[in-house]
């Protein structure tokens, strides 16, 4: 578990929970899954304290539950936001053991960025002074955004312009967007195996028998959809409940809430652009695969065209022979000791006709270019 107190001035960590607030400040209570699920006495008792109220059970399950999709939530006293983050993980993690990593063989050979993708849900408590975040085990976000955050009370960074978050709404914000960035970065990444895969199925010389793996990767692509589309639906049900709060008094109170709204307003857009990509990434599977039947289609009307055009070529070499085959005693040229030349000849004259009338109209020549 890990506490910081947050003030403009100032940015503490302890390990410990705090019995009162910061002067001028509020705090960010960030702990594992498994952590909050053993000490959440404890920690309502510190909230009930710090903040005159107790998450509600229904909440607790919620940061509890490793399987809940992206959603927002709220009382009178506090916010409730879980978002599923897609960051690049080593390992997917086990539903029966929330934080855990999943040890079982994957016998896929769908991308390897899609395997490495964990969409483990990270919750936020959002009170007026206290920020509640529950991560995953050995969470990357919270440690990578607790170092950036420390690095902002610095005073390189003070003399730069940074300046630590304005409040646990704001705090929560810059995390999630630290979330949403983390799965941009794999952008590149993930294209580009997308982009070998799609070579794979598209190859002339290869015959594809991975359906099965393609499979598994339509259903991955598919399960992203899904998560990035929970993410713009709580976000965007975040930024219509912040637009319901009382209208702050002071003018430095307003100036801060119309930065969040801000803040908000660049996240969603973020997130849409996670959710056009993922989007983009399906509909080029989904096209690469008609594409592919298509190429299978060409081939096959490729390799009957040219079959029925030598199929069409020796027809009349057969009925020559044919008629020249029959048991009559008496056929013209039958005893002519030059018949046989003029029925080779004869034959090589409408091969070499059809053949060449075949080639003019493209029948034995690939249509591929």
């Amino acid at each position: 578990m890990r506490i910081f107190s947050i003030t403009p001035t100032s940015i503490l960590e302890s390990s410990a929970l705090p019995a009162s607030l910061p002067e001028g400040g509020y705090l960010w209570i960030a702990c594992a899954r498994r952590e909050f699920e053993v000490s959440q006495a404890s920690i309502q008792s510190t909230l009930s304290a710090l903040c005159g109220t107790q998450m509600v059970d229904l909440h607790v399950a919620d940061l509890l539950n490793n399987q809940l999709p992206s959603h927002y939530d709220y009382t009178s006293e506090y916010d409730i936001l879980v978002f599923r983050r897609l960051a690049a993980g080593l390992t997917e993690r086990d539903p029966t053991n929330p934080g855990e990593p999943l040890h079982q063989a994957h016998t896929s050979t769908m991308p390897q960025v899609l395997k490495r993708i964990d969409t483990s849900p990270v919750g936020f408590s959002v009170f007026d002074r206290v920020l509640l975040t529950v991560h995953p085990t050995d969470c990357a976000v919270r440690d990578a955004y607790a170092a950036r955050l420390l690095q902002t009370a610095s005073p390189e960074s003070r003399s730069a312009g940074a300046r630590p978050p304005s409040s646990p709404a704001d705090l929560m914000l810059r995390i999630i967007n630290h979330m949403v960035d983390g799965y941009l970065e794999l952008r590149r990444e993930l294209t580009r195996d997308l982009d070998r895969w799609q070579t794979e199925l598209l190859s002339p010389r290869a015959q594809f028998q991975n359906w099965s793996s393609l499979l598994d990767l339509r259903l991955s692509l598919h399960q992203l959809d899904e998560i990035c589309e929970d993410q713009r639906s709580a976000i965007q049900d975040w930024i219509e409940a912040v637009k319901t709060w009382p209208e702050p008094a002071t003018l430095e109170a307003r100036r801060e809430r119309e930065l969040l709204m801000v803040r908000s307003r660049d996240l969603l857009e973020h997130i849409e652009r996670v959710v056009h990509h993922v989007d983009r990434m399906e509909r080029s599977a989904e096209t690469a695969v008609q594409m592919h039947f298509s190429v299978q289609g060409n081939r096959t009307n490729d390799t009957m065209r040219t079959l029925t055009a030598l199929t069409a070529i020796f027809l009349p070499l057969n009925l020559i022979a044919g008629i020249f085959g029959m048991n009559f005693e008496f056929m013209p040229v039958i005893h002519d000791k030059e018949g046989f030349w003029w029925a080779m000849g004869g034959m090589v004259v409408v091969s070499a006709v059809l053949i060449y009338a075949f080639w003019r109209r493209r029948y034995l020549t690939s249509r591929r270019g």
